[in-house]
Order: C-alpha cells, then sequence, then structure tokens
C-alpha cells in the first residue's frame, strides 16, 4: 500500500464530514448547536480517559519502575507546557487560524472569525494528538498498512460533522494541520527501521490523554486551557522514559 494514503483518506473524510456539519448546522438552532458540541466534550473525555490510563501500561512501569509513569506525564507536561508558552504556540495556531479565516472563509465579524478559529484550533487539537495519529501515521509509513489511519478517518468525519454544525467551516481548514502532522509522522516512518518501544509509546498515549482532556474542557465552555502550548510535552515524555530508564 502506498504510503500517504491514511491522510488522504483521513482529510477525504473530514472535508466530506465538515460539508455535511455546514448544511446541517445552518438548519439547526444555536441550542441545539450546543448541544452537539457538549456531546463532543463529553465523548473526547471518555476518549481522554481512556488514553490517559496508558500510564498505568505494564512495560512502562517494568521500564521505570511502578511510581515513575505519573511523574514522567507530570514532568512532560511541565516542561513542554513551559517550552510552549515561550514559543507562544497557542498564539500562533489561533493567527495561523485567523490567517486562514480570512484566505478561505472571508467573514467580516468578529464572531464569524473568533468561531472559524475555535473551530480550526479545537479541530486540529482533537484530530492530531490522539495514540492513532502517532502510532497510525509511524505504522503506514513503516508499510505496516493504513489500517489505524482508516479507523481514524471514520472516527474523525463522524467528529467533523458535528465539530462543523457548531463550528462551521474553521472545521475543515484543520486538514492543514492534519496533512502536516500525519504527513510528517508518516516520512518518518518511513527513516525508522521500527515503531516506538511500547512503553514510549504508553507515555506519549497517557500524555496525549491529558492534553484531550484539556479539549474537552474547551468544548464543555469549563476552561479555555491553552492546550496548544503543551503539545511539546508529546516530544518530551518519550525522551523522559528514556532517561529514568537509564537512571532506574
Amino acid at each position: 500500500m502506498i504510503p500517504g494514503i491514511g491522510t488522504l483518506v483521513n482529510v477525504a473524510t473530514v472535508l466530506i464530514g465538515s460539508t455535511i456539519g455546514v448544511l446541517l448546522g445552518n438548519r439547526l438552532p444555536v441550542r441545539t448547536r450546543e448541544v452537539v458540541t457538549d456531546s463532543l466534550g463529553l465523548v473526547t473525555l471518555l476518549i481522554a480517559g481512556t488514553s490517559a490510563m496508558a500510564v498505568l501500561d505494564d512495560d512502562l512501569s517494568d521500564l521505570v519502575g511502578q511510581s515513575a509513569p505519573m511523574l514522567i506525564v507530570l514532568g512532560a507536561l511541565l516542561v513542554g507546557g513551559i517550552a510552549g508558552s515561550l514559543l507562544r504556540l497557542e498564539s500562533r495556531v489561533e493567527s495561523f487560524g485567523g490567517w486562514l479565516q480570512r484566505r478561505l472563509a472571508g467573514g467580516t465579524t468578529s464572531a464569524d472569525r473568533h468561531r472559524f478559529i475555535e473551530g480550526f484550533v479545537v479541530s486540529s487539537l482533537v484530530f492530531c494528538t490522539g495514540p492513532l495519529t502517532i502510532l497510525g501515521s509511524l505504522n503506514d509509513g513503516l508499510g505496516n498498512g493504513a489500517d489505524q489511519l482508516f479507523l481514524k478517518a471514520a472516527l474523525d468525519g463522524f467528529a467533523a460533522i458535528a465539530f462543523a454544525a457548531s463550528f462551521g467551516w474553521g472545521v475543515a481548514a484543520s486538514v492543514v494541520t492534519i496533512i502536516g502532522i500525519q504527513g510528517s509522522l508518516t516520512l518518518l516512518g518511513l527513516g525508522l527501521g521500527d515503531v516506538l518501544p511500547d512503553a514510549h509509546l504508553a507515555a506519549i498515549t497517557a500524555t496525549g490523554g491529558l492534553l484531550l482532556v484539556g479539549v474537552a474542557l474547551r468544548l464543555l465552555r469549563v476552561r479555555e486551557i491553552p492546550v496548544a502550548d503543551l503539545l511539546p510535552a508529546l516530544l518530551v515524555a518519550p525522551a523522559l522514559v528514556e532517561i529514568v530508564a537509564v537512571l532506574h
């Protein structure tokens, strides 16, 4: 199978889902759209919880010790969050979303602009911080098949319908992020001889789960956590596992 086909299918399902969502959203009252967003927030919270449970993975505990996994995830979030805030990742992502809005949507009101940016940011984070994004893209590049990305594409397509019903075309713009992140990981897979060790992947999955909690809180309008600032934690987590494993 051609490397990258999984990402292309993912992009297609998000675009199709976004189109359906926008068409439905224009016919739905505001209250109904808010209920749809709340439902997505709750489901995202469920996915986040199951992903975060990877902190209890046996492979991770065997490598670094029983008490270290929680500290590794905490350290990854702290170090990654500090790095991300210094790099101003959240504001850069929002600025990029605003630039896309001006180029693609052309909304004239501040409400249109905010809705587009929020849809772009939230969708990009939901579609690109889960474990299927990392493992699926790496396996696609390694030639192990794109089955995981096909599953992710189906899930993202349905999610895009719900998101676009509330946020509009900003959800469709998230395909730029999908192509950038999943495409890069697929290319990385082409250059690797094997996938990440299970312990390192568990640390990434658990950290990504907590990032999704932040996304869910945004969707539920509980707190505007700058999740993009925390994205470097996904790189810090496996590095900390390696360091602790050496010291263990």
